[in-house]
């Protein structure tokens, strides 16, 4: 069996979009076209909830409004960057603001959708871009991450390289002051030898004298 939604009725699901007919014949139709009907079963009947042709007044913007501001604080939207649940909050306003369009010029209705679809695709592009985005950003700092440990790897070494380098100068250098200590000790033999051996030759020249 199937019903249609009246007054009290229970919540419906979310309108799903669909394309707008060329020509419609009746207010409803054009409407129905651009906010397509919600359709659910509940208790084996099918409900159907149509979009209403009831103009609107002052007052109803006015609610609108302040609707729009409660949901926004309520559901804590975010009021600045990327935030779905702001976006779903001023669709909502703005197919209600197209209905009511609709209801009093079909012709800025349709214009007003267009409007819309136009937004949607836009952000869409900016959401697709600024996850690409996000996605680059996060790579870029893993590959940071781990240039960064091969550039702390690598420093750690060199470090090892410059200790054990540091190591070999000094022995070479304990080297060297052992060879020139050894070579000085050589010279003075050498030299406490020779001056031996001329005052020797010295004594013995004048004994013959």
């Amino acid at each position: 069996p199937q019903a249609r939604s009246a007054k009290g009725t229970p919540s419906p699901p979310p309108r799903t979009p669909g394309a707008v007919s060329p020509s419609p014949k009746h207010p409803q139709e054009l409407l129905n076209a651009i906010l397509p009907p919600r359709e659910w079963e509940e208790a084996q009947k099918l409900w159907v909830q149509e979009v209403s042709t009831a103009p609107s007044t002052r007052r109803d913007v006015v609610q609108l409004q302040e609707q729009l501001d409660r949901q926004l604080q309520q559901r804590q939207a975010r009021e600045t960057g990327l935030c779905p649940v702001r976006r779903e909050l001023y669709t909502q306003c703005f197919d209600e603001l197209i209905r009511q369009t609709t209801v009093s010029c079909a012709e800025r209705g349709l214009l007003l959708l267009r409007v819309r679809d136009e937004l949607q695709l836009t952000l869409a592009a900016y959401q697709a871009l600024y996850e690409s985005s996000v996605a680059f950003g996060v790579r870029k700092a893993l590959q940071a991450e781990q240039g960064k440990a091969l550039m702390e790897k690598r420093i750690a070494e060199l470090e090892e390289e410059r200790k054990e380098l540091e190591k070999q100068v000094s022995e070479e250098k304990a080297k060297c002051e052992a060879i020139e200590q050894q070579e000085t000790e050589r010279r003075e033999i050498e030299e406490k030898k020779h001056n031996e051996e001329v005052l020797f030759l010295k004594r013995t020249n004048q004994q013959l004298k």
